[in-house]
């Protein structure tokens, strides 16, 4: 269930008093308050964890009473007559219905590890959002620089053209290359939007500030374990694989259950009660007493119909499909493990090297434009410096923010992920990016 209206958080977006400083570990929170999607997995939880109940109830006491009265009529006058009594029936031994109550606590724990598995997943997916939201204001930011720049060499190629100083393919370059600019600040500005609409999704909070990353971000590993360990570690406490496990369990307990019914039940039934032949008869009243009654049922399964060895191969079919979707889990949560750690690890020397690019391709064009100046560099030579620095800064914001994203999900492989991890990666961010009003939908 959402915890607030949609229209309150869309008003504090437009309004600029309400514009706020979120970082990761605020919008993990609102996220937790809010996001459909987990409110989804909490509801469920709560009905596998009734399962346990509603198969228990087979082998506990099933007590009812009754009361009733009728007329009959004969021709020649009525007759009212009337019964009441309490009745009560106790399985003492099914041996499905044990089965059964093993199989409700094993989807039970599935349950439980399902809603952990979402939980960690509402992790990831907020981050996802949020950095996602913090590359695009870099990326924004780089392409309406770009764009200012891209004008100022056009300007610049436009005034040299005047005075006989530069040719007029300089000035077409130059328009070209700052239209082009003009329209991927449409873009960017297009792709920030839906990036914060998306964080607005998920945590149903808006901000008028987000916390990102220094310039100065140095990349590190959060572990000195290796991807043999990190693995281990995965596929001893991955939910989602344990959620599968529970389930194969079930699926065992399943057969059991099928298997139970070739062998007999025994059940104790128990009435206490007084049928009345005549409403209203003073006479007799104190002459119909109460009866009491109490028995033992054995029931011995002879023929169904096939039905039982129909149930037993259904059972028997849906437990190794349990197997075999326990194997695959298995398989990818290896598999990611080794991915997101390999990820990581070559993350470090990708920023690194990103960063490096980034200065080298700032240096550059900064040396393009004082050649241009003195006339060491043409318009052409400056352009296509300012085009590789808006390259360079791209990627070197999504590198970083990759990093910090499989950081995470190396630990959401592993089973370990929960709020310490969002905090150790909040700790890091440490720089505003606003977010203006015409991004927030203003």
């Amino acid at each position: 269930m959402l915890r607030r209206p949609l229209t309150l958080a869309l008003a504090f977006a437009l309004l600029p008093m309400a514009a706020q400083a979120d970082d990761l570990l605020q919008s993990y929170q609102n996220a937790r308050n809010s996001d459909p999607q987990y409110a989804a997995a909490e509801a469920n939880r709560l009905v596998t964890a009734e399962r346990p109940v509603q198969a228990r109830a087979a082998l506990l006491p099933n007590i009812g009473g009754s009361i009733g009265a009728n007329r009959v009529d004969h021709g020649v006058g009525g007759v009212r007559t009337g019964s009441w009594g309490i009745n009560m029936q106790q399985s003492l031994f099914n041996f499905g219905s044990y089965k059964a109550l093993e199989g409700a606590k094993s989807l039970d724990r599935a349950g439980g590890f399902t809603l952990q598995a979402a939980g960690q997943t509402l992790i990831t997916r907020t981050s996802a959002a949020y950095f996602n939201v913090l590359v695009q204001l870099e990326t924004l930011s780089a392409a309406e620089a770009a764009e200012t720049a891209l004008k100022k060499q056009f300007d610049f190629a436009s005034k040299r053209l005047e005075v006989g100083l530069a040719p007029i393919t300089d000035v077409y370059e130059a328009r070209a290359q700052y239209d082009g600019a003009r329209a991927n600040t449409l873009l960017a500005r297009n792709a920030a939007q839906d990036a914060y609409q998306a964080l607005l999704e998920i945590t149903h909070a808006a901000a008028g500030n987000l916390k990102g990353l220094p310039d100065d971000f140095k990349p590190a590993l959060s572990s000195d374990k290796n991807v043999d360990a990190w693995v281990a570690n995965a596929l001893a406490n991955n939910p989602t694989l344990k959620a599968q496990q529970a389930s194969l369990d079930a699926a065992e307990s399943s057969v059991a259950t099928a298997r139970a019914g070739h062998l007999p039940t025994l059940g104790l039934q128990a009435s206490y009660g007084k049928a009345i032949t005549g409403l209203y008869d003073p006479a007799f009243i104190g002459a119909n007493k109460a009866s009491t009654s109490v028995g033992l049922t054995l029931n011995i399964p002879i023929f169904s119909g096939m039905a039982t060895q129909s149930n037993i191969r259904s059972a028997l079919a849906q437990r190794d499909a349990a197997a075999d979707a326990v194997e695959q889990t298995k398989r990818a949560v290896e598999r990611s493990t080794r991915s997101a750690y390999q990820t990581m690890v070559a993350g470090i020397s990708q920023v690194e090297a990103l960063h490096s690019s980034l200065l080298s391709a700032q240096k550059a064009y900064d040396a393009s434009q004082v050649g241009l100046e003195v006339g060491t560099r043409t318009v052409l030579d400056v352009l296509n410096n300012q085009r590789t620095l808006f390259s360079a800064q791209q990627a070197y914001a999504q590198a970083k923010y990759n990093f910090l994203q499989s950081r995470l999900l190396l630990e959401q492989s592993a089973g370990d992920l929960n709020v310490n991890d969002v905090e150790d990666i909040n700790r890091l961010l440490t720089t505003d990016k606003a977010i203006d009003k015409s991004l927030a939908g203003g």
